[in-house]
C-alpha cells in the first residue's frame, strides 16, 4: 500500500538548532532515504522550498484567484515528503517515527488513493 508522509514543522526551531546540528540533521536524513531506497520501500520524496515561495490557487465561481503564499498562516510548515510502498500501516508509522524532522515537527502519514477505487 503506498502512503504519504508529510513532513511538517517549524523552520525557526530548525534555524535555531544551528549548523552543526542542521549539519547532524541532513546526515540522518540521508541515512534514512538510503535505508528505504535499498529496502526498496521509496517511491519519491523531496524537501521542499519554504512557504515564502509557496503560491495558492482559488477558483470561485470560474474566476481564478491567485494569492502569494501558503494557504493558511501557521507556525508549522509543509517541508518535505516521501511517498513509500509498504506492507501496511504499521510500516508506514514506523517509518515515520525514523524521519528526523518528527522529533522537531510531526509528520502525518495518510494513505495514497488508487484511482482504480473510483468507480468508472
Amino acid at each position: 500500500m503506498r502512503y504519504m508522509l508529510l513532513i511538517n514543522g517549524d523552520p525557526s526551531l530548525f534555524q535555531a538548532a544551528g549548523p552543526a546540528a542542521m549539519d547532524a540533521m541532513m546526515g540522518e536524513y540521508m541515512t534514512f532515504t538510503q535505508s528505504i531506497v535499498e529496502s526498496g520501500e521509496l517511491i519519491a520524496g523531496d524537501p521542499l522550498q519554504g512557504p515564502e515561495t509557496a503560491t495558492t490557487v482559488r477558483v470561485r465561481a470560474g474566476v481564478r484567484t491567485v494569492t502569494d503564499g501558503p494557504f493558511a498562516e501557521t507556525t508549522e510548515v509543509l517541508g518535505g515528503y516521501y511517498i513509500v510502498n509498504v506492507a501496511d500501516l504499521d510500516r508506514a508509522l514506523e517509518l515515520a517515527t525514523q524521519i528526523p524532522g518528527s522529533r522537531l515537527g510531526s509528520v502525518e502519514v495518510r494513505a495514497i488513493q488508487e484511482m482504480s477505487e473510483y468507480p468508472s
